[in-house]
């Protein structure tokens, strides 16, 4: 009896050696440092430095200096310097991380709906030079500038194409869109002629040098541009629609387009007149009232800011 109990306490004696002779080993893997074995150790959610020397039997203060008190993320790799000696076979490399090859998302494309482009023709002669021509259903807050846009087109062929004696567009209105069309070419600066006039001409051609510079600033189709500086500002008006680019003008024609640039960020956008200005505390001395869409589009910093404008009117006064 006594025998066997001898070979059961001798049994757990080399059992319990065996298990404090080799370390625990770690899943990650080891590294060499001047023949240190240092442990490579991959955080778990309840680790910390404590319980990491706990676990390899390693001071905590030299597991902390040696990773320089980096702090503990879970997944992250620390490194536990050991006295062991460094063994190549029982070294364990570290997993490879292969990168995923980047795949490049298709870039969607904008597209037209088959409710506004009607249909699509190009001339029978087959001369078009690439030009096309397609029937446009006009949808709420598009102007000509953004349909000639959109179109690689112009202002000025869309007008020209389909009659219009005014840039004012209404929703459903079916235009004529020719695609692809040249942006025109500057017109060649032609040289007024110097006229000497006596000190007692009366020469009607010549008495009013103002009216005959604005008649040739006037355009082929009957609008002279304005231009204006002064003040703008903006406002919250539950009559007007703050998600879109409408402004108030004193005098511009209901349903002009006006240009709006700031000079303080060089940012431009278009909108639309919808109304008129009456003068109150908060629009004193401007010269457009905006919805909170246009003071964006220009990088408006302020309720009031200084902007130019310029505009077709069909008349020159």
């Amino acid at each position: 009896m006594k025998f066997k109990i001898l070979l059961i306490i001798t049994s757990f004696l080399t059992i319990t050696a065996a298990a404090f002779a080799n370390p625990v080993l770690d899943s990650i893997g080891f590294e060499n440092l001047n023949g240190k074995k240092v442990i490579l150790h991959k955080l778990d959610p309840k680790d910390n430095y404590y319980s990491i020397g706990r676990r390899y039997n390693v001071k905590p203060g030299v597991i902390i200096q040696f990773n320089n008190n980096a702090p503990l993320k879970i997944g992250a790799i620390i490194k536990v310097p050991t006295e062991q000696s460094f063994s190549p076979v029982a070294a364990k490399p570290a997993p490879v991380q292969q990168t995923k090859p980047v795949v490049q998302q298709p870039v969607t494309q904008q597209l037209i709906t088959p409710q506004q482009l009607i249909q699509k023709t190009a001339p029978a002669n087959g001369t078009n030079n690439g030009i096309t021509t397609q029937e446009y259903k006009v949808s709420a807050g598009e102007t000509l500038f953004s349909i000639a846009k959109r179109f690689d087109s112009t202002v000025e062929d869309i007008t020209a194409v389909n009659g219009l004696t005014s840039t004012t567009l209404v929703p459903g209105q079916i235009l004529k869109v020719r695609t692809g069309v040249p942006a025109p070419q500057a017109q060649p600066v032609v040289q007024q002629p110097t006229h000497v006039a006596t000190r007692d001409s009366t020469s009607p051609s010549f008495q009013d040098s103002s009216n005959y510079e604005k008649h040739l600033a006037s355009n082929k189709f009957g609008l002279f541009e304005k231009t204006e500086k002064g003040v703008a500002t903006w406002i919250d008006d539950p009559s007007l629609d703050s998600n879109k680019k409408l402004i108030l003008h004193r005098t511009a024609p209901l349903g002009t387009v006006i240009k709006i640039t700031n000079p303080m960020s060089g940012r431009t956008t278009f909108a639309k007149v919808v109304g008129r200005i009456y003068d109150s505390e908060s629009t004193k001395d401007v010269i457009i009232v905006m919805t909170k869409n246009v003071a964006e589009s220009i990088g408006a910093l302020d309720k009031r800011i200084h902007v130019s404008i310029s505009y077709g009117s069909p008349t020159n006064d």
